[in-house]
């Protein structure tokens, strides 16, 4: 059979994309990429640790030894103890915990704010767009350390540190969502114009149904990537506002509040144990977390599929 002057060839490329849906050519795209695979491995290890090895360690976060205070690594503690003889180990992990919540946390409020505004001003557009995008442009023009640094200080004791990870959450969570929804936003005005929300309409559908249920989950890719790189950087403000005395304050550990004894220059010189492994923690993670995010946006990104 003569083939039609003007027909196209479909390359083989081409042939798998129409075969097979996004996500699976997304996940083809990332396995190969050895970074990538590489970052999200070293973060699940971080993650497992930290829920596993305070569960089957032998100290207790409250137990004090000051018979076997400032040790040096050893056998018995592996990461030595501090100035009250508590295992660093344990602590490392269990302040891993605290980190690692107040990361997952703030990018889910970052990305709730930032999906909801973001949809609601790319679907009804005109006043309502103007309005959300204005405001979030006031958001996104005030400073975002100072504010943190200053809402934290004013704060510090009125709130209790049983809470003072919430506040901190909650702050970063709402001064990063404008980022986002500017993103949301421009995806949704692209993709409202398409058949299928034509199809939403035919069927008498409510807004929020074609917002949320249709809408919003044709932008869960760049969302996906956002949440990675906005916990990689809630992580490093809890811990330079924790270093500061602002953030989470002992006897609750982190990984800030930890490093923040290097302050001392004895501890800094004489006691590297104290604060040299959560330093080295929250440069793995968030390594970890950006090498993620990278090839998340490397594998959902629609200019690979040609």
């Amino acid at each position: 059979m003569e083939k039609h002057p003007h027909s196209v060839e479909l390359t083989e490329a081409q042939k798998k994309a129409m075969a097979v849906g996004p996500w699976r050519l997304a996940w083809d795209r990332f396995k190969k990429n050895r970074i990538a695979l590489w970052g999200g491995s070293l973060f699940l290890i971080i993650l497992v640790s930290v829920l596993l090895v305070p569960v089957i360690s032998s100290y207790k976060l409250s137990e004090f030894d000051l018979a076997n205070k400032n040790l040096p690594p050893s056998g018995e503690h592996l990461l030595g103890t501090d100035e009250q003889g508590r295992d660093v180990l344990l602590r490392l992990f269990l302040g891993g915990r605290i980190s690692l919540r107040v990361g997952i946390m703030a990018a889910g409020v970052t990305v709730l704010l930032g999906a909801l505004v973001g949809g609601i001003a790319g679907y009804y557009g005109g006043v309502v767009d103007n309005i959300l995008m204005r405001f979030a442009e006031i958001v996104y023009s005030i400073p975002f350390v100072p504010t943190v640094i200053s809402i934290s200080a004013a704060l510090m004791f009125r709130v209790s540190s049983e809470y003072k990870m919430y506040l901190i959450m909650f702050l970063i969570g709402i001064l990063s969502w404008p980022g986002l929804a500017r993103l949301v936003r421009g995806q949704i005005l692209s993709l409202r114009e398409q058949e299928f929300m034509l199809a939403t309409e035919a069927l008498g559908l409510s807004s929020f149904s074609r917002i949320v249920r249709h809408l919003l989950p044709n932008t869960l890719a760049y969302i996906i990537v956002s949440a990675t790189l906005s916990m990689a950087s809630a992580i490093l403000t809890e811990a330079g506002l924790s270093f500061l005395g602002l953030g989470v304050t002992p006897p609750t550990p982190t990984w800030g509040n930890m490093i923040e004894r290097a302050r001392d220059f004895k501890v800094f010189r004489d006691f590297y144990w104290m604060w040299i492994p959560p330093g080295v923690m929250i440069m793995l993670t968030v390594v970890s977390i950006n090498l993620l995010g990278e090839g998340l946006r490397d594998s959902f990104d629609p200019k690979e599929n040609r």
